[in-house]
Formats: C-alpha cells, structure tokens, sequence
C-alpha cells in the first residue's frame, strides 16, 4: 500500500519554506544521537573520567533548556528570520570550535554554544512552519517537522559508529558544518524578512526564575541515576530549587500585568493540556525504552555501538512508515484514536523485549521494533499537533515554548527514572550473571510497558472527531464572514 502524499494539502510555499528549515533542524537533530555513541572514545582520546566527559551531553542540554524560554522574545525582537539565522551561525561556531577543543573543559565550553543555537532554533522553527500551515493540516505539517526527529536516532547512532571507527572524534562535530551552512545560504535566500516589533518586552523576572529553574530540574533529575535514586541530597536539593523557581515563575506569570515570558494561560485550552501532559509522560512511557534498547543489545548481547545502532534501525523505519499516515488521518479524526491505537502498538512492538535473552532470534526482535516504531510515529505527530488546535497566531510562539519545555522535562525525568528501574533490577539480578543481567532488562521493559499503558488515561482528553468537526466548522464560519466583509 502506497504512503499517503504528504504534501496533499499543503501550500507549495510551505513546502519551500519546510525544507529550509529542516535542512538547518538536521545538524541539530543529529548532534545529540551522534554525540551520545562517542562518550568513552572521548574520554579516553582527552583523558578525562567519563562522569567528566558526560557533561558533554549534560551542558549541551542544559544550555539549550535555559535558551528555549528566550526564542519568543527574539523573535519579536530581531524578526524570526534574522533570529533564525543567528542560531544557525552561533550552532555552527560551536560544532568547528568543539571540533578544534584542546580539553575536556573546553569541549564543554563549547557544547554550551551549541546548545544555545540549538535551543533558540527548534522553537522558531515550529512557530514558523505552524503559522504557515494554519490550523486545516497541522497533522501533515506535523509529519513533516518531525523528520528530522524521526531520522536522527535512526542514522546518527550508526554515523557516529561509521565516524569513530574511521575517523578521528572530531569529525563528530564537523559533520554538522555542512548542513550548516546549507541551511544558512537557503535561509538567507528564501526566508522572507521579518520585520522587528517595536514593542517588544522582554519579561526579566520571568527569565531570571524560568531559565535557571528549568536547568535545576533537568540537573538534578540527571542526577538520580548515578547517586542510587531521588532521596540523595546530589538530587534533591536542585530539584527543589527548580521546583522553587518554576513556581515562582507560576505566580508572576499568572499575575504580572505585562506580557508574560510564556502565556499560561494556554492551558486552558483541554487539548493543548492533554498534550503537553503526554509529552512530559512520553519520557516515561514512550522513550524510556530508548534508553534501555542500545543497552541491552550492548550489555546483553555483547554488540558493539555501531552494531546496536544498526539493529536498532527497524524501529525508525516503523515510525517513517506511520508518519504519513498519522499525519493525515490526524487532520480527518482528530488526535485521540490515532495516538490510542499508537500507544497499542508501542506496547505489543515492546512485548517480545519482556522475554529477550542471550540468544533470542534477533528477526523476532527486528519485526518487533519495526512494530513498536510504527506506534511511536502514531503518536508523536498527533500529540504535537493537537498543541496547536485552535490557537490564534500570537499563541504559536507561547506553544511551541511550553512543548519544547516539557519535552525537556520529560526527557529528563524519562531518562533518570528508568536508570533507577535498570540500575536496581541489575543490582537484585547480579549473582545471575548474563541470565540474570537478561532477566533485569526483561524486567525494566516490563515497567515501559506499565507507564505506556498508564499514558492512555491523558490521551482520552485529545480532542476527537467530533472536536475537528467542530473546529472545521468555526474555521469556514470564519471564512465565510471574512469574504462577506471584502464583498461589503
């Protein structure tokens, strides 16, 4: 059966101006998977412990949390194509001076460059593109701006095996040059200039608690893995202090009679709610997987990186095979029985990993992962596009903040949760020895499938067909009354 087009629907200048942008969107989406495969050759070739060397990752992250609040104002400040234009430039500073780092220490320094650029641009990109599409085919603008999302796990694992093995480490971050400049020469000839507001405020004391409380939290829930879980005071303490400020930041926005840094108020709307609610637990019962996969087939079954990220393929080439389809049907039903049956079929494509052991038929765990990828696109599209329904321009921005946020978080608390579930089901599982090291993976799939079916109770309040329906109708009402208004 043939892939619905994708572009059915879809402005031709949408689709010029998609690709522009993607093409920039690629070297930020491959950075992160490539970089995860080269922590121990890092740490041998700069001679640095790898808790040292993972703060390779750690600032990277943390830089782009903290700059992520800021996008909305420099866009109303610099215009989104100069905004754009300047991230792009400031990611590419830092891939070639990452690639010419001396020490660990500067290679962090660097990072943090990266994650600036990388932080300001993925929510300009959406704004841009969501605006573009309108509100009649987010579903398709979705399985669009989720391509790069899509492809990066499945070939930047493997590029960066191909790199390390051939090449020198620092071809990690040449690599991203390319596309860099690329994406720059397409912006600057095919992005249409936006002119600066001249009205534009920059919400301070938001900044100054939203920033830095994003960084405590996703900090401190890094934390949890390494330090034996949540009660050591290594995570507790900036926990709490993110916890502090990000409330803080609850009070001033609700009450601050300036435009506030991110419009809360957006979630009173049900289904951008549902969304950015499933987003956050995506980190625990979608993704958390993703974490535990290259480690089994590394710890397990004794694969090299470059191997693992091969065999973990099937599962990309299931999400590229639902993307199309996800999107459309989005658009025609509504997001609520596609991320339902996504969910389904996340849980059935992770089941066969509850039995895996040393010599499991690797074609069963093959066709598995093709299933649990098709779930994964079925629900990644329709959540994000439901964020958007129903939202007048100016929210756009405020939006695509509060996803990038609680996909941080959620990443985050995902990732340091099933850590813990790992690190002690292989601690309970030690005298077992490979069996046993078996068994305690077997067991943390188990409690991925827990989460995702725990999931579903959010997804009920995705808006459904009736809800399209609806919102279809207000638009033509819409519509018709704009013509009337030129006719008069």
């Amino acid at each position: 059966m043939n892939e619905p087009a994708e572009n059915e629907g879809l402005d031709p200048e949408f689709l010029k101006l998609a690709v522009i942008l993607l093409t920039g969107a690629m070297a930020v989406m491959f950075d992160t998977t490539i970089v995860n495969v080269a922590i121990d050759t890092l740490s041998r070739e700069l001679s640095a412990s790898v808790s040292t060397t993972q703060w390779v990752i750690s600032a990277y992250v943390l830089a782009l949390a903290m700059v992520v609040p800021v996008s909305g104002w420099a866009m109303d400040r610099f215009g989104a194509k100069q905004t754009w234009m300047g991230a792009l430039a400031l990611f590419a500073v830092g891939s070639m001076l990452s690639s010419l780092a001396w020490n660990i220490e500067a290679l962090i320094a660097f990072r943090v460059l990266q994650g600036i650029g990388g932080g300001l641009m993925l929510p300009v990109l959406q704004t841009l593109l969501v605006n573009a599409a309108g509100q009649r085919n987010l579903g398709r603008m979705m399985s669009l701006v989720s391509l790069p999302g899509l492809l990066g796990p499945i070939l930047g694992p493997v590029l960066g095996g191909l790199i390390l093995s051939q090449l020198s480490w620092r071809w990690i971050f040449r690599v991203n040059i390319p596309l860099c400049v690329a994406g720059l020469v397409l912006a600057w000839r095919g992005l249409a200039p936006t002119a600066p507001k001249k009205s534009s405020y920059l919400d301070v004391i938001g900044l100054a608690l939203l920033s830095p409380g994003l960084a405590a939290m996703i900090y401190g829930l890094s934390q949890a893995g390494s330090h034996g879980g949540f009660g050591n005071s290594a995570v507790l303490l900036p926990v709490a202090v993110g916890a502090l400020l990000l409330g803080g930041f609850v009070f001033h926005a609700l009450s601050t009679k300036r435009p506030p840094l991110l419009d809360l108020r957006l979630f009173a709307v049900r289904s951008f709610t549902a969304s950015n609610v499933l987003l956050f637990l995506s980190g625990l019962s979608v993704y958390g997987a993703m974490l535990l996969l290259p480690l089994y087939e590394q710890q397990v079954r004794g694969q090299s990186a470059l191997a693992a990220g091969l065999l973990l393929a099937p599962q990309g080439l299931g999400m590229l095979l639902t993307r199309g389809y996800a999107g459309k049907l989005t658009d025609r039903m509504g997001a609520r029985p596609i991320v339902l049956v996504g969910f389904l079929l996340t849980m059935a494509g992770t089941l066969a990993y509850t039995h895996a052991g040393v010599d499991t038929n690797e074609l069963l765990l093959s066709a598995s992962l093709v299933v649990r990828g098709a779930g994964l696109g079925a629900v990644t599209i329709p959540v994000m596009a439901a964020a958007y329904l129903g939202l007048m321009p100016n929210q756009v921005p405020h939006a695509s903040i509060a996803t990038r946020i609680t996909q941080q978080l959620g990443g985050a608390f995902g990732a340091a949760v099933f850590a813990l579930i790992l690190q002690t089901q292989l601690t309970a599982q030690a005298a077992g020895g490979l069996v046993g090291r078996a068994t305690a993976f077997d067991n943390a799939f188990w409690w991925s499938i827990g989460l995702t079916a725990l999931a579903i109770i959010p997804a009920l309040f995705l808006p459904g067909t009736r809800a399209v329906a609806a919102h279809r109708a207000e638009q033509a009402q819409k519509l018709a009354s704009q013509v009337g208004d030129v006719r008069g």
